[in-house]
């Protein structure tokens, strides 16, 4: 059976905690940051959750089962 290729977008973007879980960061902390407010500027700074829904798909596409 050949291996499983990792994709190389995902696994810039995702990585895995020491429990399993997937991490990503946030969307829209790129431009555009004059009329965001500091709170919200601040807040899209730490690594998020993914969601359980996505669980399945990301981790294919890490190569992780």
């Amino acid at each position: 059976m050949p291996k499983v290729k990792t994709n190389p977008g995902a696994k810039k973007r995702f990585w895995l905690t020491g429990t399993g879980k997937l991490k990503r960061r946030h969307a829209y902390k790129s431009h555009i940051l004059t009329k965001k407010s500091t709170k919200r500027k601040r807040n899209l700074t730490y690594p998020a959750l993914v969601d359980k829904a996505d669980e399945k798909n990301i981790k294919l596409l890490l190569g992780i089962k």
